[in-house]
């Protein structure tokens, strides 16, 4: 596909905006997209991850967390205005002293803040049903804080359920 503005360049620039419910598509080449100014290809030496993920932790604060409040990691005692600058965080710890402002962005960058990996198709079953089990366990605290008695019978049963297949299966 050829540049839409130039006619003899490959496009290699994509740009589909959407104005008033009309969808329009433009397709460029790299010179013509700096030039118009639609983005930059321009990439310092220096340029790094932590350059990036800088920009991303640069997001408005939930209305919870005081902006002119400094929080300090309190076991390297990094600032949290430093590790927004650098995009690096000190220690493990940080991750707890800046739970309240990490919180909002991990689950922007990745829709959630608890880690769970993969599982291995070999030990698959066995951990999703365990995984299930722990997230059923979750849903039942929850209804008990809310009073909601049978939804947490209902899981409670589900999980015993699933505990029996479990202890079935470490059997066989």
């Amino acid at each position: 596909m050829l540049c839409d503005n130039c006619k003899k360049r490959p496009a290699s620039v994509h740009i589909t905006e959407i104005n008033n419910h009309q969808k329009s598509e433009r397709h460029l080449c790299e010179q013509c997209a700096q030039n118009n100014g639609e983005i930059s290809f321009a990439v310092s030496p220096s340029f790094s991850v932590q350059d990036l993920l800088k920009g991303m932790f640069k997001v408005a604060t939930p209305a919870s967390v005081q902006p002119h409040t400094e929080v300090f990691c309190p076991n390297c005692g990094l600032a949290y205005s430093d590790f927004s600058r650098n995009g690096k965080i000190g220690c493990s710890v940080c991750y707890q002293a800046f739970e309240q402002r990490l919180e909002p962005l991990l689950r922007r960058l990745h829709g959630n803040n608890i880690h769970t990996g993969k599982i291995p198709k070999r030990a698959g079953v066995r951990l999703e049903v365990e995984q299930r089990i722990k997230q059923l366990r979750k849903q039942i605290e929850q209804h008990v804080n809310r009073e909601e008695y049978e939804q947490a019978a209902q899981i409670r049963d589900e999980v015993k359920a699933l505990e029996k297949d479990l202890h079935l299966h470490k059997e066989g």
